[in-house]
């Protein structure tokens, strides 16, 4: 079996999967089974529409509020058509790359199920289009995330109709000049498929699956530069004990604990005695506060999990059945609740990070104030903590959740919304504040064990010291920080971890 694709079909994806796709720069390719289900559904819709006059929904209807106006027979692919271009409202700024894509692979497996009622070559075009990296511009801004993202996925989708624009080969380009470049003739839309196509949670899901991937980094990141800080504010190691998380068993806890305790193992600085009896919250409390994040990142994982593994447009269609059944799988309020819940999750990593910088340049524990010589003369540390202060706040004021809101569109047809896209976005947000206050903390743990020398810290920890030095130096005397402050920013994004901190 060949591992440079990644097979799409009713089996389920796994979050192993998803995280290979982007980190390997993977293919997708629909499975045979798929391709089956597929052309057999489409089959039974158009033996359905040449056999009744039956009016079903969005298939020989208008749409929302307009569900009861009869569209003729002639006009089924107009409407599909008109429905794209209608609904490509987006507006703000532009979805990464790596959003898309996953916005890419997500509809084609949804769409793999056959349960969709689209042409397969509809499917062969989403599979192109991701495999030649001809990437939909889409925007943030749009969806309510309840008749599925509507906004954002007619952009997704314009492409195969020839409109839009996409990038390619670097450059953003208009859709039918790229068609032409490739020799691909626009999709000519049948019955129901632009309503598969925009129904549905893929851009809801690649944000939360991105974040996902991410969280998962930044918290065993967390954990290291926990760990560093530890022995730069030279503390006491009991609140790692085992024994203290064994009676206490919250999963998360004891693997946070499990994982500093491992790092700090052998460290020169720890095995010092100790004046203190006690540190504060920020170092003795952090098996419990990074533990109880870690324990969201699963239940949000699991949420997330059924749901790209799940059909969410509308309507349903069953031809083993006999059946084409209208609801509301589109709507996004699991992933609304989750996205919120991550949000604040991940944010209190940065807010206990925080904490622990103020800490390090407190002038405490043999440590010179701001961690610089000649304090005074140089301000030292002294606003790297205000920025990752303000980050944090900022934050905050990102975690009101998103999912207690709603607001009535479709002339009141769709009267509750999940606004699990505002989540999505947000949450993306926070958890790139997240990275940012980890590389600071970094920074300054790093400038704090300067001043411990001779002694050493762990080899897990030397060996992070010395490539996080090879980066940014020593801080002997004040510079511009915004510097160091980007490299450390980098540094965080692609440090390789330990093994064992996955979710």
């Amino acid at each position: 079996m060949s591992y440079n694709y990644l097979p799409l079909d009713r089996k389920w994806l796994s979050f192993q999967q998803v995280k290979n796709l982007l980190d390997y720069q993977q293919l997708v390719s629909i499975t045979f089974d798929a391709h089956e289900r597929i052309t057999r559904c489409r089959q039974y819709l158009d033996e359905k529409m040449d056999t009744s006059d039956v009016l079903m929904y969005g298939i020989n209807t208008g749409f929302g509020f307009l569900q009861n106006v009869k569209i003729d027979s002639g006009q089924v692919g107009q409407l599909q058509y008109n429905l794209l271009t209608s609904h490509a409202c987006g507006l703000g700024e532009e979805v990464p790359a790596d959003i898309v894509k996953l916005m890419l692979m997500l509809k084609i497996k949804s769409l793999s199920y056959g349960h969709s009622g689209v042409q397969i070559d509809t499917v062969k075009r989403l599979m192109d289009m991701y495999n030649h990296n001809v990437l939909p511009v889409i925007y943030t801004q749009g969806s309510l995330g309840a008749s599925g993202d509507l906004a954002p996925l007619s952009h997704l989708s314009l492409p195969l109709i020839g409109l839009g624009e996409v990038y390619f080969e670097g450059e953003k380009q208009p859709s039918q000049q790229v068609l032409d470049k490739l020799g691909w003739r626009a999709i000519q839309l049948q019955s129901k498929e632009g309503l598969a196509l925009i129904n549905g949670t893929q851009f809801m899901s690649a944000y939360g699956m991105y974040c996902l991937k991410k969280a998962e980094h930044l918290y065993a990141v967390a954990n290291l530069v926990c760990a560093l800080s530890f022995d730069a504010f030279n503390c006491i190691v009991e609140p790692l004990h085992e024994r203290i998380h064994r009676i206490r068993p919250h999963k998360g806890q004891a693997s946070a604990a499990n994982d500093i305790r491992n790092y700090l193992h052998g460290s020169q600085v720890m095995q010092q005695p100790k004046k203190e009896v006690q540190d504060p919250y920020s170092f003795r409390c952090v098996p419990q506060v990074h533990g109880a994040t870690k324990d969201v990142l699963e239940t949000v994982l699991n949420v997330f999990l059924t749901e790209i593994n799940s059909v969410t447009d509308n309507p349903n269609i069953f031809p083993d059945e006999d059946l084409i059944v209208s609801g509301g799988n589109f709507h996004g309020q699991p992933l609304a609740l989750h996205l919120d819940f991550l949000s604040i999750a991940m944010s209190e990593l940065a807010n206990i990070s925080e904490r622990r910088i103020y800490q390090l340049i407190s002038g405490q524990r043999g440590l010179p104030l701001f961690l610089v010589k000649d304090a005074g003369l140089n301000s030292g540390f002294m606003i790297p903590q205000y920025t990752a202060a303000g980050i944090v706040s900022e934050n905050k004021q990102l975690c009101t959740p998103s999912s207690v809101d709603s607001i009535s569109s479709s002339n009141n047809q769709e009267d509750h919304v999940s606004m699990g896209a505002n989540a999505a976005t947000k949450c993306l947000r926070v958890i790139n504040n997240v990275e940012k206050v980890l590389a600071i903390e970094l920074m300054s743990a790093a400038q704090a064990l300067d001043f411990r020398r001779p002694l050493k810290t762990s080899p897990v920890l030397e060996n992070l010291y010395q490539a996080f030095r090879k980066e940014v130096s020593f801080n002997e005397a004040d510079r511009v920080l915004h510097d160091d402050m980007m490299k450390a920013i980098a540094f965080v994004s692609n440090i390789k971890t330990p093994s064992g901190t996955e979710v």
